[in-house]
This record gives structure tokens, sequence and C-alpha cells, in this order.
């Protein structure tokens, strides 16, 4: 799902929250989903806690909200996974923005998630740190992350996951301890 060209950004996020939360909450309903946002591409004018960024992250804030609050009791049992294809630098381009970069997070919300805590094993941002001298260096492959939610939550075999999800994926195992 994803919202109507030319529709208010965070607006938009929230009303497809809205109707993706409705058509899972449904006893017939799906089991899982796929939600995309655009605009995340910000190469200028980022801005601070007011710029575009804020104002992206704003509206995924606001569309966690309405996807729990449109679930019900079925939040409880339900793992969102919130990950992008790219990371941004480290640093601030030119223009007040990033570019694309290699390190990123991975964010999980949700009843199911066993939360409450950042797991990472933090590179630290020293110029000497620095992947290629600008990226947040990379330690953990976000299939990892990915496998574990797939194969804790929803019972999808190690094998399945590295040959079929993910081919050819076998070096990155299943991340543990993510749902409760």
């Amino acid at each position: 799902m994803k919202p109507k060209p030319g529709a208010n950004g965070a607006a938009a996020m929230r009303q497809v929250a809205r109707g993706a939360a409705k058509l899972m909450a449904a006893d017939d309903g799906p089991r899982i989903g796929a939600l995309a946002f655009d605009g995340w591409d910000t190469h200028a004018n980022e801005g601070g806690p007011v710029g575009r960024l804020a104002q992206l992250l704003g509206g995924l804030d606001g569309a966690l909200a309405e996807f729990e609050s449109g679930l019900g009791a079925h939040w409880r049992d339900t793992v969102v996974v919130v990950a992008t294809e790219f990371g941004r630098t480290a640093r601030i381009n030119g223009t007040e923005g990033t570019d694309h970069g290699t390190g990123t997070i991975a964010l999980l919300a949700g009843g199911a998630v066993k939360g409450g805590r950042v797991i990472t094993d933090w590179p630290t941002l020293k110029p000497a740190s620095l992947y290629e001298g600008r990226d947040l260096a990379p330690t953990t492959d976000l299939r990892a992350v990915i496998k574990g939610v797939l194969s804790d939550h929803l019972g999808i075999a190690e094998r399945v996951l590295a040959e079929r999800v993910f081919p050819d994926s076998a070096p990155a195992k299943p991340m543990q301890g993510l749902i409760a």
C-alpha cells in the first residue's frame, strides 16, 4: 500500500496506516502487509527539529500510532519492522542534507516485540571509525533482523529464510531474542 501521488506526506502516511490496520484487524484479514512511504531521499535542506526530515519522522510516528490504534487488541500479537534500503552519510553535505550511505537502522514495534532496548554494536562517529571515511560502519545485516522476526514470530524455518526469502543469505543468521 502506498499513499496517493501528491497526497500530504504526514496525513497520507496516517491514512494509509489506518487503512492497513482496518484490513489486518479483520478476522479474515491478511497477517502480513507491507507499506511503502516515499520521499525519504533527503539530499538537501533536511533541517533540524522543524525541517523536512523531522516532518517525515513525525508522519512515520503518526502512521505507527494509527496502526496501533486501528489494530486494537490485535496489536499485542503484532510486529512492525520499519526499514529502509539505504542509510545516510554521517556528515552533512553542502546543501544541508545527507547523501546515500551504508549504515542505517531498523525499528521494531508492536506488542509481540521484546522491546524497550537498543541492540547495537556502536562503531562511533570518530573519523577513523567511519566506513570509507564517510559512513556509519555497518555492524548488523538487516536480513538477520528480518529473519529473526520471521523465524520467531511466524515460525519460518531458517533454511527457507536462507534459500527462498533471502536467497543465498545463509551467513546472515536470524537474530535471536527480538520477539517476546
